[in-house]
């Protein structure tokens, strides 16, 4: 019988070959997981690229689209603001000179009042001549000043809505020649 030396050798270069065929085995799965991972790298990086570029295209693209109509917008908003400042300042010259008009009329309203209650008193004085002359005087103090009253709240009322008549004619007027 042999010593089995041969069964050894022959089992230790079957050992080796598997060891060196695991190692290569293993190095080319290396080898190709590294080549694999190197161009998914490659890949998700254009990929980045590429998403980056269309989304700087579409930002240049809406911005070029949009700055016109920006522009419109500034130019409307612009002009509806002049349009206001210039309504809201005739406006106030008109309220201001319609103010002076209605200062300006309430005063002679006022003396025609004063001289029509003036009248009345003397007219009732001659009337009443039988009364004496102290009734008489507090009659005509008494009668005088609701008359004066009365011929202000007349005198103010008047102007007033004639006034509130023709700026609403004057409006008028101006938004139907504005359009």
């Amino acid at each position: 019988m042999s010593n089995g030396n041969g069964v050894t050798a022959t089992l230790s270069d079957v050992a080796d070959s598997v060891k060196e065929k695991a190692a290569e085995i293993g190095g080319a799965v290396a080898s190709k997981a590294g080549a694999t991972v190197a161009k998914a790298k490659k890949a998700a990086g254009k990929a980045r690229k590429t998403v980056k570029a269309d989304i700087a295209k579409a930002k240049k693209a809406v911005a070029k689209k949009t700055a016109p109509a920006k522009k419109a917008v500034k130019k409307a908003v612009a002009k509806a603001k002049k349009k206001l400042a210039a309504a809201s300042a005739s406006a106030k010259k008109e309220a201001i000179a319609l103010q002076k008009k209605v200062a300006g009329k309430k005063k002679p309203a006022a003396k025609k009042a004063a001289k029509k209650v003036a009248k009345k008193p003397a007219a009732k004085k001659a009337a009443a001549k039988k009364a004496t002359t102290k009734k008489v005087a507090r009659k005509a103090v008494a009668k005088k000043a609701p008359a004066k009253k009365a011929a202000r709240k007349v005198a103010k009322k008047a102007p007033a809505r004639k006034a509130v008549k023709k700026v609403a004619k004057k409006a008028a007027k101006k938004t139907g020649s504005g359009k």
